[in-house]
C-alpha cells in the first residue's frame, strides 16, 4: 500500500476518493522509562526509551491507517498527517490520518 504526505502520486491518477482513513494508538509511560528520563533531565541528552516508544507508536498508527484503507479497497493514502494529544497524565495518543484513494497509471501520450 502506498502512503504519502503529498496530495498526488507521480505517474498515477486518482480516479476515486474513498474517504478519510485513520489509525491511532494511545501509549502510556513505563515506570522504568520515567526513571531513566528523570536521570536524563539532570545530565542531558536524548531519552532513547521515549524515542523508541514514539517510533513504535507511530508505526502502529501507520499500520492501522493502512488496514483502514485496505478495508475500503484503496490503492493508496494521500495527504497523510500525524497528530498527538494528551489523553491523561502519563499517556498520549498518536493518530495518523489521510485520504484513501483508488489509482490508475497515467496514460502515456
Amino acid at each position: 500500500m502506498l502512503y504519502t504526505t503529498t496530495e498526488t502520486i507521480p505517474n498515477k491518477d486518482i480516479v476515486e476518493v474513498l474517504g478519510v482513513v485513520m489509525g491511532n494508538i494511545v501509549q502510556s509511560k513505563h515506570i522504568g522509562r520515567d526513571f531513566m528520563a528523570g536521570l536524563k533531565t539532570i545530565i542531558g541528552g536524548e531519552i532513547r526509551g521515549y524515542t523508541e516508544m514514539l517510533t513504535e507508536s507511530r508505526n502502529a498508527a501507520i499500520e492501522r491507517l493502512i488496514e483502514s484503507a485496505k478495508s475500503k479497497g484503496a490503492d493508496a493514502v494521500v495527504g497523510v498527517r500525524f497528530t498527538t494529544s494528551s489523553i491523561m497524565e502519563g499517556s498520549a495518543e498518536i493518530m495518523a490520518f489521510g485520504t484513501a484513494v483508488k489509482l490508475i497509471n497515467k496514460q502515456s501520450i
